[in-house]
């Protein structure tokens, strides 16, 4: 059973920076697509981000330019560094995982079974 923790989340303001961590645990040795998500009350959980298992990555285009994805592939520890964050990307972080070669749909929800328990990243203007 893959478990996962985030951290890293917080308040900054507009124009600030944050990085969240996922921490992989009782994991097989993969592979795995991994990715970013996140979402607010009231709305449907968006991809943020996604690391295929040869490198490739996938943005949302509201974030594209300002977040970067990237991943320890020793330890399966997934990382998001979000700069020039805007009050929009406040949201509940999640970090998900799925134990396959290749994904789809990498910003989809529903290619993912397993999830972290999220990480608030709140930013004020």
């Amino acid at each position: 059973q893959v478990q996962l923790m985030e951290f890293g989340g917080g308040s900054v303001q507009t124009g600030g920076s944050l990085r969240l961590t996922c921490e992989a645990s009782g994991y097989s040795r993969g592979p795995y697509c991994m990715a970013w998500f996140r979402q607010v009350p009231g709305k449907e959980r968006e991809g943020v981000a996604a690391l295929d298992t040869d490198g490739s990555t996938m943005f949302a285009r509201s974030v594209e330019g300002r977040f970067t994805i990237s991943k320890d592939r020793a330890t399966n520890t997934l990382y998001l560094q979000m700069n020039n964050l805007k009050p929009e990307d406040t949201a509940m972080y999640y970090c998900a995982a799925e134990i396959t070669l290749m994904l789809a749909a990498p910003l989809r929800e529903s290619s993912y079974t397993h999830w972290g328990q999220g990480t608030q990243v709140t930013v004020s203007s």
